[in-house]
């Protein structure tokens, strides 16, 4: 367990770290981005815990637990989902029409589209 929350840990600290490059926070935006930051943090980890404890009951589970479990991942997602979007709702807001078109570029196109079929 505590390789693999290592391995989470680096890649959320990984993602963090290139949003800040992305965004170009600048110094006046640095205790919003730690806000921000420190959300993805804690999302991920809300995330883990409901992952885990969906495997820890696998070999017993049923389809209704894992029904179940499922929905709670769902709902831990959505619910870190709109953490995300109050806390940097704030940020946006201070960010520069620069920036912000690299926020929108970076939200917008993060996997969102995968699977779908290209409109002809």
């Amino acid at each position: 367990m505590a390789n693999g929350d290592a391995k989470r840990d680096a890649a959320v600290e990984k993602h963090i770290a290139e949003l800040h490059v992305t965004l170009k926070i600048t110094a006046a935006e640095e205790s919003q981005w730690k806000e921000v930051a420190d959300v993805m943090r804690a999302n991920a980890q809300d995330l883990e815990r409901a992952i885990d404890a969906r495997d820890a009951n696998r070999g017993s589970a049923s389809a209704i637990d894992d029904l179940n479990s499922y929905a709670e991942i769902a709902q831990v997602h959505a619910n870190s989902v709109k953490k995300l979007a109050g806390a940097f709702s704030v940020l946006y807001g201070q960010m520069s029409t620069e920036q912000r078109e690299a926020a929108d570029e970076a939200f917008t196109h993060r996997g969102h589209n995968a699977g779908k079929v290209a409109k002809q």
